[in-house]
């Protein structure tokens, strides 16, 4: 009797590589016609759980109570380090220019090297026409907050929507300025969230791939944990499909179409009894998402506009309880 030996773990994520960096990369915006950042960015605190009022109209519990497990991520304000003006010509996507303001915190100068001379906003103004995106560059500060032991800011590039010539005059007067999330999104909203996993180091094919671990008649030196086959003798190479050992964890990860639950500044409404496990307390502001968060406590998780929303219809949010249960088993 052939035994059946179907393929084990998912190829769409490969190759499974280390991520560049911790902050993750957004490689694409979706189109607003709201003069407002698409994005933003916090430090996971932790899970709870709510009990709201189902919204969804197609949803069986369509107006009954329903508990929903939701994500906490603290997100103090951050602030607008630089204006970006982007071109494009037959290669894609240039900076035309560029202004940075001039009052930076001494932090950011731990990250980056802070540019002597900040730019002329004038010029820069000059040059708009053309020009088909306008960004800039903000930094956190998790110096504002307990939960992250760090004070050096995490530094990234959101776009600004709108036609060009209104995301620029916003983009000019918030500039050295902050923005708090709730300038951004709204209760309510659908967003996609983008985090670091947690890493785990070099694992062995059975705890990478999820291959099944050899019997004794087929092992040979008592070897186990490996595949039974690298491939065939044609064609005369190991395949990218073999199961292999390597990196496991620290992968960027997009999870689409979240729901923001709640947009709040005061964290003692939401903080468990004995604050979350491994963060403590909220001393900042907060968002609240319904469902799970790429990565571990601590992370930074970055936060866009819904590139491919959900043709789903909402009534409203209608939040009735928040737990504040101990999280630490006790």
């Amino acid at each position: 009797m052939k035994e059946h030996r179907p393929r084990r773990g998912s190829l769409a994520f490969s190759p499974r590589k280390r991520a560049a960096s911790i902050i993750p990369r957004v490689r694409s915006w979706p189109e607003c016609d709201q003069v407002r950042m698409q994005g933003f960015a916090g430090y996971k605190a932790g899970m709870t759980h709510v009990l709201m009022v189902d919204d969804r109209k197609n949803s069986p519990t369509y107006g009954e109570e329903i508990v929903v497990p939701v994500t906490v991520i603290e997100t103090p304000p951050m602030k607008v380090a630089a204006v970006r003006v982007y071109k494009k010509n037959q290669y894609g996507l240039y900076i035309a220019g560029e202004v940075w303001a001039n009052n930076l915190d001494d932090f950011l100068g731990r990250r980056i090297n802070i540019p002597k001379r900040a730019g002329d906003l004038e010029k820069l103004r000059q040059i708009i026409d053309g020009a088909v995106e306008v960004r800039v560059l903000t930094y956190t500060q998790p110096y504002l907050i307990t939960g992250v032991p760090k004070k050096v800011p995490d530094i990234m590039e959101h776009k600004i929507g709108g036609n060009v010539a209104e995301a620029f005059e916003y983009a000019a007067s918030k500039l050295g300025k902050e923005i708090r999330i709730s300038e951004v999104f709204s209760e309510g909203a659908i967003v996609d969230v983008m985090a670091i996993t947690k890493g785990k180091g070099f694992q062995g094919p059975v705890k990478r791939w999820g291959v099944i671990t050899l019997n004794a008649k087929h092992a040979r030196s008592s070897k186990h944990r490996r595949v039974g086959t690298l491939g065939p003798w044609n064609p005369h190479h190991v395949r990218w499909t073999v199961p292999q050992a390597g990196q496991m964890g620290f992968h960027q990860r997009t999870e689409y179409n979240k729901r923001i639950i709640k947009i709040g500044q005061n964290g003692e409404e939401i903080i468990p009894k004995g604050g979350f496990v491994h963060y403590g307390v909220i001393r900042s502001d907060y968002v609240m998402i319904a469902g799970s968060v790429p990565g571990p406590v601590k992370r930074l998780v970055r936060i866009r506009d819904a590139i491919r929303p959900p043709e789903v219809v909402f009534d409203g949010i209608n939040l009735i309880y928040v737990s504040k249960q101990s999280k630490q088993g006790r």
